[in-house]
């Protein structure tokens, strides 16, 4: 049974006391590894997570690190809710470079309406200054991460269509089809039967595509789980491994402004360790990590 280990028994990036944007949470953040440097980009709240204290409004912000722990952030948000669909902000960053560019998919957060949330696309170069494409699939949809590479000529999207994940291909970035449901939620799971999502982007192994993904239970506790898709075609699944490989156990994973919540959008391979971020209880971030030569499952 594959579990991670945390690398830290205390979060590694907390809220900023005082600040009019990040004061309330940060969590749920996207993560590239390049030229020694681990960047962060992270969903954060102006107030409480939950709703709590109002209508809380996201922005993401970015942070960078040498050492995976002690991160420096910049002073101000990167994106900030200042179109229509995203009036209460962007969340839930997942971020692949494909050439010389990073691909952002996140969740465009509107609160005009129920279900007023629409997976949107955005482009960078530096990781810092991000151009808007606007929504992807116009209906209610979150949990999206493209592949980090093309494969058979075509651009692979992981979405979440409520209760399962799906995957849909795409020649240009604008159209999807072939919509399906790549991995159902498991009515007899006690960890995942309510839904499961994606976590970080897929990662690309010699013999598969790795896939971290959450899972709910009926009493909405999140969990992360680990699955493997096949190298050439990842519409399927040749291994999922039962059991959950980190689940909320420590004071600051319980406890938070949404309880008892473990959630990744990603994770980076360092000297041939897997290092997953993930935010907890909605409020702050957390790391844990794995050899990839212990990913061994059927």
């Amino acid at each position: 049974m594959i579990k991670l280990q945390r690398i830290s028994q205390e979060p590694i990036l907390l809220p900023m006391p005082g600040s009019t944007w990040e004061a309330g949470a940060v969590y749920n953040c996207a993560v590239v590894y390049e030229d020694g440097l681990i960047h962060l980009v992270y969903r954060a709240t102006d107030i409480n997570s939950s709703g709590a204290e109002g209508e809380y409004i996201n922005n993401l912000g970015y942070a960078v690190s040498s050492d995976g722990i002690h991160f420096n952030r910049l002073r101000d948000p990167i994106l900030v809710n200042d179109v229509e669909q995203e009036a209460r902000g962007p969340e839930d960053p997942r971020i692949v470079q494909i050439g010389d560019i990073y691909h952002m998919m996140y969740t465009g957060f509107g609160g005009r309406f129920p279900g007023d949330y629409r997976i949107s696309h955005a482009t960078s170069i530096n990781l810092v200054n991000w151009e808007r494409h606007g929504i992807v699939l116009d209906e209610e949809n979150k949990d999206a991460s493209l592949f980090p590479e093309r494969i058979n000529g075509k651009y692979l999207l992981l979405h979440r269509r409520q209760p399962d994940i799906w995957i849909a291909t795409s020649n240009d970035l604008k159209k999807w089809r072939d919509h399906q449901i790549l991995m159902k939620a498991m009515p007899g799971s006690n960890w995942e039967n309510e839904k499961i999502g994606i976590a970080g982007p897929p990662i690309k192994l010699a013999n598969c595509w790795l896939l971290i993904y959450h899972g709910v239970s009926t009493d909405l506790c999140y969990s992360l789980g680990i699955a493997k898709l096949d190298l050439k075609d990842p519409t399927k699944v040749i291994a999922r491994q039962e059991g959950p490989i980190l689940e909320p156990e420590l004071d600051w994973e319980i406890n938070g402004h949404v309880p008892n919540v473990v959630f990744s959008c990603g994770q980076v391979i360092i000297d041939n360790m897997l290092v997953v971020y993930y935010g907890a209880a909605d409020t702050v971030i957390g790391a844990a990590s794995v050899p990839l030569s212990k990913i061994e499952f059927d």
